[in-house]
């Protein structure tokens, strides 16, 4: 009796990127590519038509990015199994990921062979978190959260904005806003605001492209 193969479905919107994938997996002999998808919006629909057993999926896409779509895949099926690949690698992109629903994060420059092995791992019931991965997530547990304004204030304060500019933004009185980018710097350890966007690049909080 012939095995049943590994369906895929692939997320990314770079369609070179998904006729690679697709070329990578047809080469497999226990694994198809069931369908592509170029955003996240996508990605839920042809989860649904196609209920695969492994979904390889981007992080930055346009209508509706990785993370969302693993959140709302996830609530809908909890049982998806969703490997991220993606290009960022801070911290607290895989954090997202993960806290998202994702069973494992790997990056672009992943060997093919090491990529392979992975779905297999994941549909055989494990988690298949690269080392360099885990460490990073441990990394990230030991950080403590910043708020979701706080969040908003970091993210304004790496547009080069000053207080009086993200008060204005945000709709808050300048000493509040003070006193978020004081948080800010307390919890993440830090100095200045000049540490505080080269450390939010790093750590994938803001992405600068």
């Amino acid at each position: 009796m012939e095995q049943r193969r590994i369906r895929i479905l692939v997320v990314d919107d770079h369609e070179i990127l998904r006729a690679g994938l697709g070329t990578l997996i047809a080469a497999e002999p226990d694994m198809e590519m069931v369908a592509g998808a170029a955003n996240g919006r996508e990605a839920f629909e042809l989860f649904r038509q196609h209920q695969p057993d492994v979904t390889l999926m981007d992080l930055k896409m346009p209508v509706m990015d990785g993370v969302e779509a693993i959140r709302a895949i996830r609530e809908q099926w909890p049982v998806a199994k969703v490997i991220v690949l993606s290009t960022y690698e801070g911290d607290d992109d895989i954090y997202r990921a993960l806290q998202a629903g994702a069973i494992s994060y790997l990056l672009k420059n992943t060997v093919a062979a090491d990529l392979v092995r992975v779905i297999r791992e994941v549909v055989a019931g494990g988690r298949a978190l690269p080392a360099a991965v885990a460490q990073r997530l441990a990394d990230r547990m030991l950080v403590p959260d910043l708020t979701a304004r706080e969040l908003d204030v970091l993210r304004l304060i790496a547009k080069g904005m000053r207080n009086k500019e993200i008060a204005a933004e945000l709709g808050i009185g300048e000493e509040t806003a003070r006193g978020h980018v004081k948080n800010i710097l307390a919890k993440l350890g830090l100095h200045d605001r000049t540490e505080a966007v080269a450390v939010a690049v790093k750590r994938g909080i803001v992405h600068i492209d």
